[in-house]
């Protein structure tokens, strides 16, 4: 492993040198390449400097206890600081593992957030409604753009259905475990018993496709355009600007209606439809590799449920990983980060562990 991080060094540093070459710096498409492949591996190579400031720290502490003349104060003194890098030592080549484990290639990809409201009527969209603000807020945390694409919502201000993408450098690595059931627990305002209803919404996260991975016949397609539904406005239902794509080899139906142009529409559409036509080969090449999937923290599986959100009792539980966090309001404001880095490293930890 180590004579692996000394050569990623080497061609790290390579990498530097070429990005200052002037013809490399005239060569924008070569620029981009090496530039992109030089931040994918900073964090690793940082890491892999710690360490070998540690491991000459070692060095030097050996190199001292070995002389006869060293006094007993000093020769305690360095023992102690021996053992204090010994052990940061061994937590950071434990890091280097992690950091080493074969990346998820879409995982530096914007992600297609899509929720769906599930069993409980009213109370599923209203719930729908609060997840989609979590993830609105968490994007907002991590500087991520979130872009509405189509909304579907009822007279009480639930979502049955809402379609948006985040998009920032590494969205899908931090959003592709909330792919699920999502269980609510709470008294409805409606209920005048008090009586806690359970209801669920589903959510879906597609990596957004490149052009390079899924060609789309334009033959292919059905292209319909409609007027835009929605809670009032000056624009609404004046003009055909929605627009409804059906991908006829598969069946499958996108729509997009939050923009004014008729052309911006169409593009959001496509977007979603490239993402789910990959997503939807990602996963039957998955599911050709045995059972590989099924021992990963996530599965993507739409049916499994993987959260409750307890409103009376304020708390939220990962089924996945049994995370329970007594901390409600604050998650659903979009601090989502203990539980998603728990996630990652349950899949870590499974990686390291060489399940299959």
């Amino acid at each position: 492993m180590l004579a692996r991080l000394k050569q990623m060094k080497q061609h790290f540093d390579s990498l530097g040198e070429q990005l200052s070459d002037p013809a490399v710096i005239a060569d924008q498409a070569k620029w981009r390449e090496l530039i992109k492949e030089h931040s994918q591996l900073e964090g690793i190579i940082a890491a892999y400097d710690e360490y070998t400031e540690t491991e000459a720290g070692i060095e030097d502490c050996k190199a001292m206890l070995s002389d006869h003349n060293i006094d007993r104060d000093m020769k305690e003194l360095v023992e102690e600081e021996l053992k204090e890098l010994s052990e940061r030592a061994d937590k950071q080549l434990e890091n280097l593992k992690i950091l080493l484990l074969p990346r998820d290639k879409n995982d530096d990809r914007n992600v297609i957030i899509e929720i769906r409201a599930g069993t409980g009527g009213d109370e599923a969209a209203l719930f729908g409604a609060v997840l989609m603000r979590m993830y609105q807020r968490y994007a907002e945390r991590h500087n991520f753009k979130c872009e509405l694409i189509d909304l579907n919502e009822t007279e009480m201000g639930g979502v049955k259905e809402a379609v948006f993408s985040l998009n920032g450098r590494g969205a899908y690595s931090r959003m592709k475990f909330e792919s699920g059931v999502h269980r609510v627990q709470r008294v409805p305002e409606t209920e005048t018993q008090g009586r806690i209803h359970t209801s669920a919404a589903t959510v879906a996260v597609l990596p957004e496709a490149e052009d390079v991975d899924v060609e789309i016949n334009m033959n292919d397609l059905r292209i319909d355009t409609y007027r835009s539904s929605g809670a009032g406005g000056q624009h609404v239902n004046k003009t055909e600007s929605a627009i409804r794509i059906t991908h006829l080899p598969t069946g499958l139906v996108v729509q997009s209606q939050d923009e004014r142009s008729q052309g911006r529409n169409k593009e959001q559409a496509m977007k979603v439809l490239k993402s789910r036509l990959y997503e939807m080969y990602r996963s039957e090449a998955a599911a050709k590799e045995a059972s590989a999937r099924k021992s990963q923290v996530g599965s993507g599986d739409r049916s499994e449920r993987i959260r409750t959100y307890n409103f009376p009792q304020g708390r939220v539980t990962d089924h996945r990983i049994g995370m329970t966090l007594y901390k409600l309001p604050q998650f659903i404001d979009g601090d989502m980060d203990e539980i998603i880095e728990g996630l990652i490293l349950a899949e870590r930890t499974r990686q390291l562990a060489g399940e299959e």
